[in-house]
């Protein structure tokens, strides 16, 4: 079965989540588990920890077809030694709040050298910074989110996935989410099934379909390689139909969480019919 959810509110509480993606018809879900502009929130309470595992249970949502997302101050390849630091200290907070909820994954965008570092270099300090938050964890695995290249931010190409990928000492703990929006604004053409199959295929090659955990589904606002990260509604943008219709009857997109960043909450739940629309 194919997971379609959207990246939900926790206002209220993480507890919330679950009810809001229900709400939407959604069979998976994306969540802030803290406030995303802030390093430090309260911890969670039992009472919320409770309430959002009996709202899973209730709406048919498995800790596999969730994907929290870490905070965007996060800069795990930071050149700035107290950075990396507050940085390093943070994730590994992020991956507890998850193993907490008893989830499973955590999506994260990999980092930035600031132009103060090789690019090399930051990678490497990725690298270490998800070592150590593995080493200081348990059950949780890291999925790396590729990036659209905007500005100084890695991860936009699949060499620099497969770079970070190969230095992690517990293979099994890492994992890709594949952002649609980001992939065609790093240029990786998506416009036709044709070019949709090259991208997957060129994905498993260098990287691996075996790390794919999780998809976010956007359409794009800007042309192909404009490496600019604008969300557009599903078949609103560049991108066209073509590269959902292939993910929806893709068996290597089966039962993980095709998450929905789309600009217009209002529209989700007739997104995510559409997209279920799009499957043979």
């Amino acid at each position: 079965m194919k997971r379609v959810g959207a990246h939900v509110s926790t206002a209220g509480g993480v507890e919330n989540a679950p009810l809001h993606a229900a709400a939407v018809g959604a069979k998976a879900f994306a969540l802030f588990t803290k406030n995303q502009r802030q390093w430090r929130s309260p911890k969670l309470t039992t009472t919320s920890i409770d309430a959002f595992q009996q709202n899973c249970s209730d709406g048919g949502f498995k800790p596999e077809q969730i994907l929290p997302h870490d905070s965007y101050l996060i800069n795990l390849g930071s050149p700035d030694p107290d950075k990396l630091q507050r940085a390093r200290e943070a994730f590994i907070d992020e991956m507890q709040r998850v193993e907490e909820l008893g989830l499973r994954l955590l999506n994260f965008h990999p980092g930035s050298h600031l132009k103060e570092i090789t690019e090399e270099k930051c990678l490497e300090l990725i690298a270490a910074s998800i070592n150590i938050s593995l080493n200081a964890t348990k059950g949780v695995t890291a999925v790396i989110e590729n990036t659209a290249g905007q500005g100084t931010n890695l991860g936009n190409r699949f060499e620099q996935l497969a770079f970070l990928i190969d230095r992690i000492e517990d293979r099994s703990r890492v994992g890709v989410c594949l952002d649609t929006c980001h992939l065609f604004a790093s240029g990786y053409d998506l416009q036709s099934t044709e070019a949709a199959e090259l991208t997957f295929s060129e994905f498993d090659r260098i990287v691996g379909l075996q790390y794919l955990r999780g998809m976010h589904l956007n359409d794009a606002m800007q042309p192909l390689g404009s490496r600019v990260d604008r969300h557009a509604c599903i078949g609103k943008g560049t991108i066209g139909m073509n590269v959902f219709s292939y993910i929806m009857n893709n068996p290597v997109c089966e039962e993980i969480p095709l998450i929905l960043e789309t600009p217009d909450s209002d529209g989700w739940s007739a997104e995510i019919s559409l997209l279920y629309s799009l499957g043979r």
